[in-house]
């Protein structure tokens, strides 16, 4: 059984890759949020063991983002003990909550749980996001529409595609977007961010100067609207 463990503390991750490494499990690791979700997508792990307080990307944001279209169990290890954060993680889309410190032998007993609740590989759904008639590939890295050859992205345009669409409905201010993108010494440059906009509404929205999925939220930032 693969797991998935994504925090940034590095020294809790080495100890818990050895331990469930010794267990039988096999271990990936992801350090940050946006790492998170690449990690669902590429690694397809069978459970995530997922830290609130991470940078990029905080827990809450990954939850989001790969529940749109994965149902892998994700256990949440967090140091938060306010039942307000528990719950904003169980409605969110968390299937456990384990505070931290914590006993192992729970922990452990935890996942058994949680591993003979997967459902199995077979039913896991493709992890696709529809923009109108076109489909885009997570795994692929790639826009498609029916029945016609991909959609060519740039890099930078589908690593911005990608942030917005595995954040369905969310507000993503201009400096999330930028720091995401381009680097955090980028966090004003604002003119990057309207001209990669511009393109993919070109090569992705029916109607690029009446955009119905990448939508902007006027003196904010963007916003993927999946229904248009």
């Amino acid at each position: 059984m693969k797991v998935l463990i994504a925090d940034d503390d590095v020294q809790l991750v080495r100890a818990l890759a050895v331990t469930l490494g010794a267990r039988g499990y096999e271990v990936v690791t992801a350090r940050d949020g946006r790492a998170a979700i690449d990690a669902v997508i590429t690694e397809r792990p069978d459970i995530v063991m997922l830290d609130l307080g991470m940078p990029r990307l905080d827990g809450i944001g990954v939850l989001e983002g790969i529940r749109g279209w994965s149902q892998v169990p994700v256990l949440v290890l967090s140091g938060r003990t306010e039942s307000g954060d528990k719950v904003d993680a169980l409605d969110a889309g968390a299937d456990d909550y384990v505070t931290k410190p914590f006993q192992m032998d729970e922990l452990l007993a935890r996942l058994r749980a949680l591993g003979r609740r997967r459902a199995p590989a077979a039913g896991e759904a493709t992890p696709t996001i529809r923009i109108g008639d076109l489909v885009v590939d997570l795994v692929a890295k790639q826009v498609t529409a029916p029945d016609g050859p991909a959609i060519r992205l740039t890099p930078t345009e589908w690593r911005l595609l990608e942030v917005l669409v595995t954040n369905p409905d969310r507000l993503l201010t201009r400096e999330m977007l930028l720091t995401e993108v381009w680097g955090p010494t980028h966090g004003s440059d604002s003119g990057y961010l309207r001209l990669y906009m511009a393109q993919l509404r070109r090569k992705l929205e029916p109607e690029p100067s009446r955009p119905r999925f990448l939508v902007t939220e006027s003196g904010m930032g963007y916003r993927f609207a999946p229904a248009g």
